[in-house]
């Protein structure tokens, strides 16, 4: 007996799938990404639904979709104004994969996203997820879709206690699932245990009461919904301060670099930044000039801001600096209006330094 036939012995499949489905057709959440089985935009919604709130992604998701309307049209686009569109979003390597595979789309595909899992699996930043999604969700396909929203609808369900931070883990999972979902509607199937985790089975104090599939929660059963699902601790955070330097020209405009094509927020704009821990005691000035070959003069300090990442976090101390003299050499920085600004992708910690000038 395998592990999912353990685990799903007197598991009432076609009962629980029933329940499931009666209560999403009534109480499913309109959400603009619905409204048809159209595969690019469903593409689009799960990738901006990676680790993002659904209302944060619904204005972004109606404005990507006017300027960017067809795989066309994205793929066709400039990546500034892709990431300008995606600015606010984060995790901004999800929107330059999301055009790269579009433009495979369409060089490979005819324009047609792939409606199987050997060629969508090949589409740069499609996992097992985004995958199962686009073809449970837009081709109504019974294949798994499993993140850690159903992991945890399904831990409680099943009453599993493995680690849904382990890759194992959600192999079992997937296998669960496969047995488990809906042949004959496994678009609805997908979207109802996503609507269920996100509205019922919720990470803190589920509402139990009011679930459709109570009946079938063996979690519930034994007063332990709340004990699962068992997740490792992520790694520390690790903290990097930095001094952000708002420099003017004498013309008033201030300076702007773009980030490296590779890494963190690559490809955005930022207002120059120095890492204090290299600075080793040293003026920044005279870091500023070793760095850039500019000659600045800075300010008192403005503003100090934190910024989260899923890793790290930014200790950001913003600076205004007048440019003093330039020597010639080659350096990085553009100096721009402070009316143009908004033309180009900053990230959201940079955006709340546009208030200091």
């Amino acid at each position: 007996m395998t592990v999912q036939d353990r685990t799903l012995h007197n598991f009432n499949i076609l009962g629980f799938q029933q329940d499931l489905l009666s209560w999403y057709e009534a109480n499913k959440r309109d959400l603009p990404w619905r409204k048809d089985q159209d595969p690019y935009k469903v593409w689009v919604s799960e990738i901006m639904l990676q680790q993002t709130k659904v209302d944060t992604v619904i204005p972004y998701f109606h404005n990507f979709l006017e300027k960017f309307p067809t795989v066309y049209d994205l793929a066709a686009a400039e990546e500034q104004e892709v990431l300008k569109a995606w600015e606010g979003l984060g995790y901004y390597s999800r929107a330059r994969n999301l055009q790269h595979a579009v433009r495979e789309v369409v060089e490979q595909y005819n324009g047609q996203v792939p409606d199987n899992s050997k060629d969508l699996e090949q589409l740069k930043g499609i996992g097992s997820y985004t995958k199962g999604a686009i073809l449970s969700i837009a081709f109504n396909k019974p294949v798994p879709a499993v993140d850690g929203n159903v992991m945890r609808v399904f831990s409680r369900l099943l009453n599993i206690d493995d680690d849904i931070a382990q890759q194992k883990t959600k192999k079992l999972f997937e296998q669960i699932i496969h047995e488990v979902i809906s042949h004959e509607d496994p678009s609805s199937f997908n979207q109802a245990i996503m609507d269920l985790g996100a509205t019922v089975c919720t990470p803190k104090s589920p509402s139990c009461l009011f679930c459709p599939v109570q009946e079938h929660c063996q979690a519930f059963a034994l007063g332990i919904e709340d004990k699962l699902p068992v997740k490792a601790k992520a790694k520390k955070n690790k903290t990097i301060s930095y001094h952000v330097l708002q420099i003017r020209n004498e013309n008033g405009e201030v300076a702007i670099e773009k980030r490296s094509k590779d890494g963190l927020l690559a490809n955005l704009w930022q207002f120059p930044m120095i890492p204090v821990k290299e600075l080793n005691g040293s003026p920044v000035e005279e870091w500023f000039y070793n760095q850039y070959g500019l000659r600045i003069k800075m300010g008192k300090k403005q503003g100090q801001l934190k910024h989260v990442f899923s890793h790290i976090t930014w200790e950001l101390e913003v600076h205004p600096a007048q440019l003093i003299v330039e020597d010639g050499t080659n350096h990085s920085l553009c100096f721009v209006p402070v009316e143009e600004l908004s033309s180009y992708p900053f990230p959201v910690s940079h955006q709340k330094m546009m208030q200091y000038l």
